[in-house]
């Protein structure tokens, strides 16, 4: 190859020819921004079976060819960009690797790292060049300062400037890692997240019912739980489940957020014994007095706020002067699909925990009890490796545990409310349930588990769909101009 520069509006014979193998929603999310940009000579295909429907959906598009299988692509290919699902990279890549291009750049834009390395180094001809990516976003986010992480792993800098001119005209933010490190970043702040709103699904599948219209659930900080729950189950199912399954870190998480959120759950209804010395239980031979209902209450809070007080300093004590991800519940009220409570009245501004039907929270507590225990702080990975979805929630718990009005009304309705303790088992239940389906290692298990709650929410996903990218964009937005206030900021 000689590009020295590449760009689109060189002329064609100037250009090099991208190639994509696999035309899942993020190949065609890649095509399209390609063809968007104006580079003019794009291979794709995906499975054989797939060609004619893909040739007749790609006829008008310019610049796009579409191939009957991946060895047409990798052999004209100049910059190759595998993308398939990591649980069959390895097949893939065994079967189109030989036919790569002399010198060709290959990449790679699997969720996890470690089964694509092994395939590329297996597989690949000694004189391809590696340099791999990973776009850390759906298909239907905006690919506009989004990270997209670039992978040099056997490749010269002028092959790495290639690929960053190649994509530069996705407008993101170029991360630079090895493969072990975005492993760990990704798991970081991709597996816990992922299997809260998976439990959260499930939890109200299970239930049988859709909380914000009963009025429950609704405004602030559960616009973020409800809507990216339905937006990760109308995703397809292989998006997560390698992450979870093929990410020995992620597997780790996922097994401490469901040991976290039972743990919690028996602070929040198990009896303990009253640390009173002078207050004995029912029948003691030494003739005490029966510990009150109110004591027993009293201690079970205790040792829950003791707990959740601890995490809360691990996670979120040293912030260093930051701003918080999320400015206010009022912001994220658009986006509910309940009927959000008015205000009062006389027009005073009313409490969080008075306007907002307070619960446990026990996702959130979750999350942060976990990333405690595991000692990850999810701070360190915001700034280079965060989902959109990763940003919210971490901007929902940092919300509720900076608040100490919203989570000491979160621990006073774990203890003393019985309305949501159904919800919260529920919910213990299908984190213990998604931490075995990993632990199998099986992908038709996950995959039949996703389906039984997808089907629940079928229908509602279009609604919610609209409004998850609309709140999606406003955060963001405001994140944007936070970062850019903040690094203005520091360079005075």
């Amino acid at each position: 190859m000689s590009f020295n520069i590449a760009s689109p509006d060189a002329p064609i014979e100037s250009q090099p020819t991208i190639g994509l193998i696999g035309m899942g929603a993020m190949g065609k999310m890649y095509a399209n921004q390609f063809t968007k940009a104006g580079w003019k000579k794009i291979h794709v295909c995906d499975l054989p079976t797939k060609y004619e429907s893909l040739k007749q959906e790609y006829a008008t598009v310019p610049g796009v060819t579409v191939f009957k299988d991946g060895h047409g692509v990798a052999r004209s290919s100049d910059f190759m960009i595998y993308s398939v699902e990591a649980e069959f990279i390895e097949r893939v890549v065994a079967e189109y690797g030989p036919s790569t291009k002399l010198n060709a750049i290959v990449a790679g834009q699997t969720s996890v790292k470690a089964p694509e390395k092994s395939a590329f180094e297996n597989y690949l001809p000694a004189d391809a060049q590696i340099v791999s990516c990973h776009s850390l976003h759906g298909p239907t986010v905006s690919t506009l300062g989004q990270p997209l992480i670039l992978i040099k792993h056997r490749a010269s800098d002028r092959s790495l400037h290639m690929v960053e001119d190649i994509l530069r005209s996705f407008g993101s933010r170029y991360v630079y890692m090895s493969y072990e490190e975005h492993d760990r970043a990704t798991a970081n702040t991709q597996a816990v997240t992922h299997a809260a709103f998976l439990s959260m699904g499930s939890a109200w599948a299970s239930d049988q019912i859709y909380p914000w219209e009963h009025g429950l659930y609704i405004g602030g900080m559960e616009t973020v739980k409800v809507n990216l729950t339905l937006r990760i189950y109308s995703n397809a199912w292989h998006v997560y489940a390698g992450l979870a399954i093929l990410n020995p870190k992620a597997r780790e998480q996922i097994n401490q957020y469901a040991r976290s959120a039972t743990e919690l759950y028996k602070l929040m209804v198990v009896a303990g014994t009253p640390s009173n010395p002078d207050v004995h239980g029912a029948g003691n031979k030494n003739g005490g007095e029966r510990a009150s209902t109110s004591e027993i209450d009293a201690e079970r809070e205790r040792k829950l706020r003791e707990r959740i007080y601890w995490a809360r300093q691990v996670v979120f004590g040293d912030r260093k002067g930051r701003r918080p991800i999320l400015l206010s519940q009022e912001l994220l009220d658009q986006f509910s699909l309940g009927q959000v409570p008015p205000n009062n009245d006389n027009g005073s501004s009313p409490s969080s925990c008075s306007r907002y039907r307070p619960n446990s929270h026990l996702s959130l507590l979750a999350m942060v009890d976990c990333w405690a225990k595991l000692g990850i702080q999810p701070f360190e990975d915001l700034s280079f490796a965060a989902t959109p979805l990763f940003r919210l929630f971490l901007g929902v718990a940092e919300y509720l545990f900076l608040s100490q009005e919203l989570l000491d009304c979160a621990i006073h309705s774990a203890i003393h409310e019985t309305w949501h303790k159904s919800n919260d088992l529920e919910f213990v239940l299908a984190a213990r349930g998604w931490s075995q389906c990993v632990n199998f290692g099986s992908f038709d298990v996950y995959k039949m588990r996703f389906a039984e709650t997808r089907a629940f929410f079928e229908g509602r996903f279009e609604e919610v769909g609209v409004l998850g990218s609309q709140m999606i964009k406003a955060v963001m937005d405001s994140e944007m101009e936070r970062e850019e206030s903040e690094s203005g900021e520091q360079s005075d």
